[in-house]
């Protein structure tokens, strides 16, 4: 199991950036402005758990984005805490980014259908929660 749905993030990553590479994006990084988008301003802690990232991969792609002003940073109450929001030039990439996001979204609904599509969200959403869930045993 674990190696398909490897299989499958691998392609569809590979999908999705295709049509974001033209706009100097990953899809790693469009996942975030997008989460940063919905939250508002999180920990950095937080926006992990949010994602299912680990800290190694998150910081480095952070530290990118940060450089290109893409997100904000302040240090929080406690000072190892890093609190992130969207600044000004990563709403306008996102705003950029997601035209080409609908696109392959679209195409993928098409090409599955509405309902494979819903049952597939529906699934991954299940098997997330159901590893991620803290204390939770399989």
């Amino acid at each position: 199991m674990c190696g398909n749905f490897r299989r499958t993030s691998r392609a569809l990553t590979q999908f999705y950036e295709e049509e974001l590479r033209p706009l100097g994006l990953r899809a790693t990084q469009f996942t975030i402005l997008q989460a940063l988008s919905l939250a508002g301003e999180v920990s950095q802690g937080r926006l992990g758990e949010m994602l299912a990232m680990d800290s190694t991969s998150l910081t480095r792609t952070l530290a990118i984005m940060i450089r290109r002003g893409w997100i904000a940073e302040h240090r929080g109450a406690d000072r190892r805490e890093r609190q992130l929001r969207l600044a000004g030039a990563g709403k306008l990439k996102l705003a950029r980014a997601l035209p080409a996001w609908e696109k392959v979204q679209s195409r993928l609904q098409r090409k599955l259908g509405q309902k494979a599509c819903r049952s597939l969200l529906e699934l991954t959403h299940q098997v997330t929660e159901l590893v991620m869930t803290k204390g939770g045993s399989l």
